[in-house]
């Protein structure tokens, strides 16, 4: 037996026994309480999902990134579309019906497309354009750029030169860069203090997300790689989960990711794993504890855990 998972939206088990044991319990392995997790959700459907699998907000455009912030308001970087051609991010206050809701900011895309979005303790908003001139900016409460900084990558394909961006606590970048497989920290000038190259196999190992870590190490998902490793400050592999480490393939094409208070990792399965597993949680030693198992609808491109067991994910979510 390599794990045991526990506590999804169907109560699932990846072990044959257990599944049955869990479905007698409802759910919970040998008795234990089951694992609960109220998150909000980007991708072709943007939406909180409460502790028990059910939606309770929707908001009716696609997204890439985004965060609850502190003032219960959600930050929503947008996919591009005919409204809006060249992608956006925006501030939403949830509307009490469940659906929408007012939004109190917007910043229009210039180039291709919006891929990240995040607000940032001083209130800046950080986000990337990808384009012909790819860039890192900061925009203030109006939306005038602060900040500008050119992002060094291919631009033959704008789609995949970067993703989940994030601004760390020392001012710097951490940029994930697709299709150059490479993930950079970078200072607000551009340059380059810090990069991690992903495998050349499997292939197409396309770095999407990158989380510098309380210990300096940098997680990174790996796409279609179908992998998530975990760099350290010399840019050498310290750990790695790949589906040969389950007994089903609960990973297709891992996207977004966060790695939580307790020390576990959620993963997003963006082109949806096995059964139907859009969300796996794992622990350092690799077993499955959580699963978010949806037959219907699309995959989830990133994820913010907002509450586990029902209690408030405390501190600066890492993802």
């Amino acid at each position: 037996m390599k794990h045991l998972a526990t506590g999804s939206s169907e109560g699932i088990s990846r072990c044959p026994f257990f599944a049955a044991l869990s479905m007698m319990v409802a759910g919970s392995a040998f008795g234990a309480e089951a694992v609960t997790h109220r998150f909000l959700a980007f991708g072709g459907q943007t939406r909180i999902v409460e502790a028990d699998g059910k939606t309770s907000w929707t908001f009716p455009e696609s997204s890439r990134d985004g965060q609850m912030l502190d003032n219960g308001h959600i930050l929503i970087a947008l996919s591009k579309s005919d409204a809006r051609p060249h992608g956006a991010v925006v501030e939403v206050v949830p509307d009490p019906s469940g659906k929408g809701g007012k939004t109190v900011f917007e910043f229009a895309g210039t180039q291709s497309e919006v891929n990240t979005a995040q607000r940032l303790p001083n209130g800046n908003t950080m986000l990337v354009e990808a384009g012909d001139k790819p860039r890192i900016i900061e925009v203030d409460a109006k939306g005038a750029i602060v900040r500008e900084t050119p992002i060094k990558s291919q631009t033959s394909n704008h789609h995949m030169e970067s993703r989940m961006t994030r601004a760390l606590p020392n001012g710097n970048y951490l940029v994930p860069q697709l299709l150059d497989k490479v993930v950079r920290e970078y200072t607000p000038k551009g340059d380059i203090v810090w990069e991690a190259k992903t495998p050349e196999e499997p292939k197409d190992s396309w770095p999407f997300t990158a989380i510098r870590l309380e210990n300096g190490n940098t997680l990174v998902n790996c796409t279609h790689g179908n992998m998530v490793v975990e760099f350290d400050a010399k840019g050498e592999i310290v750990w790695k989960l790949t589906n040969a480490d389950f007994d089903k393939p609960l990973l297709n094409d891992p996207c977004g990711a966060q790695r939580l208070p307790n020390g576990n990792t959620m993963i997003c399965s963006y082109a949806i794993g096995d059964g139907g597993t859009k969300l796996v949680e794992v622990t350092r030693e690799k077993k499955v504890v959580w699963t978010f198992v949806e037959k219907d609808g699309p995959g989830i491109h990133e994820v913010q855990v907002l509450s586990t067991d029902g209690k408030p994910v405390a501190g600066r979510p890492l993802r």
